[in-house]
């Protein structure tokens, strides 16, 4: 539990200062302009008082208990005070001081020695090289903090890696009207985590959302862990930096120089059920409708409207987002036809014209709510000068307020007139989120409905395979291992396949001309040569390939070839395997991330992939239902079920084949990179024809 961290009665400030322009006097006169409720203890060795409170030189002095300390005192300080606040039985602390890991060695032994103390005290550390915390809850109102907007009560909480993002989309949900419940920013973490703090938010009842801003993880499994937990709970909303830097994890794989450096954090978003943002201000926008509204069962949207236009780009943005603005049932347009005036459209968007009142508005509400076809409401509201708009927006609240589908609303107005101000502010004092444009409406309830869809994912559980021989694979692994090897050769390659039921082709590893012609008798032409060396990484761009051989004079002779050719580069083998010529090459690979397993990736094989890069990656272990949305979500998904009189291929034996391999690795996490590319699918049938693992 975080309380001492986010519920304190009494803080102490181990640095106050009176200098007005230092973060050891900003927090005090945050804390009393914020009206905390608690002790205040400011701690300074030559004033007598700091802020108006009596200041005191050491921890010993404090009368009372504390729960946390801010510490704002020069790096080298931090170790000795932290003992002092374990022996004085503080639970928490945020320490503000930079200095640390941040700055070499030097700092990351201080660090080092400050934690260990915190240890075995029992205190809980937050930063350092942070903000702070801030906890509106009016019987607390705890501003932990030196930043300076200062967040009325709500139900959205803020974590941010980056003190300067938190910032911004504190700001920008305050700007909105947007009301908060907890906001943390804690540096370094070299603790508390965020992991830890998103998991404190979900167990808040008032917490309604979580808002995350990241830029990356220190322990990736953590967090998908607990997101997992949560976002069942509430939603998580999210936003990752960084999106357009690009790197290869691993050059010689195919895998891992096609899966960036920003793939794993947006496949955790994915796979927990996170609702992913790349606009600041779109998730913030976002949060207004979660702080108020429930979340819609289904996809479909009503839409209530007094002006046109509006409701076109509005529909446009939904459907973008996949939801569906479907016909009205004729029960509902003949009650429709009882309410609204001979003008209006009773359709699908609802138009109750310009001149509609409150009570054609309630009439139109009404329907929406109460029409099983309708999960979620849209309303384009223009004040209209000759109409009642406050009649208007307190009929919008008592609907709201029912509680029974999603209302958003795009109210649009000129806020400089006080009139339709109040307007505005009947709507937002009765939680109807509003929006100046309806794109922006139209985003925010698309928001809504894309987390509904997320809860209602069940990705289910991985798949067992019956005859999987998994010791036979570590064998194989481990006796590389010993023999100083981190790429296997084909045959080891090929054994593990085979001992994870991964179909593959006839084959045989040979060393010579003589036994590869004879090896090609017994499998059947034609065939595949490729050359097996460990210093040869990528064998086609060596001429190490030679396919559709037909009889065995061309074996030999292929093999004398290269052994001509690229003998000088390290000891030869040969790989022989059937040639099957006409299906469509797909690839399927992986790649170790750190602290999070393997990455798992799809998509067309051979040449293709280096060209299109037409991949989609999970995280394993990967089920049945991912690896059918990785099917269908390559751009060229259509291929796989035949273009122009060309058959399908076997879908559901790829889907197998992505499932064996997931098993594969998570029982065999020493593997870092594998390769199957290309494997040949057919309309009844698949086979593995190359394949590459790296230990």
């Amino acid at each position: 539990m975080l309380d001492a961290l986010f519920k304190p009665r009494a803080i102490a400030i181990v640095g106050a200062s009176v200098k007005e322009l230092s973060i050891g006097n900003v927090i005090i006169r945050n804390l009393q302009k914020y009206g905390y409720k608690g002790a205040i203890y400011p701690l300074n060795p030559t004033a007598d008082e700091v802020c108006g409170l009596k200041a005191y030189k050491t921890l010993d002095e404090i009368p009372g208990q504390v729960d946390l300390a801010h510490i704002i005192i020069p790096s080298k300080f931090v170790p000795q005070t932290i003992e002092d606040c374990g022996k004085k039985g503080v639970k928490a602390v945020i320490i503000n001081s930079a200095g640390f890991s941040e700055l070499g060695d030097e700092g990351a032994a201080l660090q080092k020695d400050f934690l260990q103390r915190a240890k075995e005290y029992g205190v809980r550390v937050f930063g350092p090289n942070c903000q702070g915390i801030i906890n509106s809850d009016p019987e607390l109102n705890a501003y932990c903090n030196f930043t300076f907007t200062y967040p009325e009560p709500g139900h959205i909480s803020v974590v941010a890696l980056s003190g300067g993002v938190g910032a911004l989309i504190m700001q920008a949900l305050t700007d909105l009207g947007i009301g908060q419940r907890f906001y943390a920013s804690n540096g370094n973490a070299c603790d508390i985590s965020i992991p830890e703090i998103v998991r404190y938010y979900g167990d808040d009842p008032e917490t309604r959302a979580v808002v995350l801003y990241t830029e990356g993880f220190s322990n990736p499994r953590e967090f998908l862990e607990v997101a997992k937990e949560v976002s069942a709970k509430k939603p998580i909303l999210a936003m990752k930096a960084g999106r357009t830097e690009q790197g290869a994890k691993a050059a010689s794989s195919h895998t891992g120089s096609l899966a960036g450096v920003d793939i794993a954090t947006e496949l955790i978003f994915e796979k927990t059920g996170i609702l992913s943002f790349t606009d600041e201000g779109e998730m913030a926008r976002a949060a207004m409708a979660f702080a108020t509204q429930p979340i819609p069962k289904g996809n479909r949207v009503g839409i209530i409207t007094n002006t046109g236009g509006p409701a076109v780009i509005a529909t446009d943005v939904l459907v973008s987002f996949g939801l569906d603005v479907p016909k009205l049932s004729e029960a509902s347009i003949e009650r429709l036809q009882l309410s609204q005036m001979a003008e209006a459209a009773l359709e699908n968007p609802i138009d109750v014209v310009a001149t509609a009142s409150g009570a054609h508005f309630r009439g139109a509400l009404d329907v929406m709510m109460d029409e099983e076809g309708i999960d979620s409401v849209f309303i384009n509201f223009v004040t209209a000068p000759f109409t009642d708009t406050h009649e208007v927006a307190r009929q919008i609240v008592e609907v709201s307020r029912l509680g029974k589908k999603p209302i958003v609303c795009n109210f649009m107005t000129d806020l400089s007139q006080e009139r339709f101000r109040i307007t505005h502010g009947i709507l937002k004092a009765g939680g109807v989120p509003c929006y100046a444009n309806p794109s922006d409406a139209a985003k925010a309830l698309g928001a809504l409905a894309s987390y509904g869809k997320l809860r209602a994912r069940d990705i289910g559980e991985p798949r067992a395979f019956a005859g999987v021989d998994s010791a036979r694979a570590k064998k194989v692994i481990d006796e590389a291992r010993e023999a100083g090897r981190s790429v296997l050769s084909a045959t080891e390659v090929y054994s593990i396949f085979e001992a994870y039921g991964i179909p593959v082709a006839g084959w045989a590893v040979t060393a010579d001309a003589a036994e590869a012609a004879a090896a090609a008798e017994r499998i059947g032409f034609p065939v595949v040569v490729k050359v097996d060396c460990e210093e040869i990484d990528h064998k086609s761009d060596m001429g190490g390939v030679a396919v559709n051989l037909k009889d065995a004079a061309s074996v030999r002779a292929t093999v004398e070839d290269m052994q001509s050719r690229l003998g000088s580069l390290g000891k030869l083998n040969f790989f022989v395997q059937k040639f099957l010529p006409g299906g469509r090459e797909l690839i399927i690979g992986a790649a170790a991330e750190r602290e999070l397993g393997h990455l798992v990736m799809f998509g067309l094989g051979g040449i293709y992939v280096e060209v299109l890069k037409d991949v989609v990656f999970k995280i394993a272990p990967v089920t049945e239902l991912e690896a059918c949305e990785m099917l269908a979500n390559i751009k060229t998904a259509a291929l796989l079920d035949g273009v122009r009189g060309e058959r399908g291929i076997d879908k559901q034996a790829v889907k197998e084949l992505i499932q064996r391999v997931s098993l594969l690795l998570t029982e065999l996490p020493m593997i870092q990179e594998m390769d199957m590319n290309p494997i040949m699918a057919f309309a009844d049938c698949v086979y593995a024809v190359d394949g590459r693992i790296r230990i």
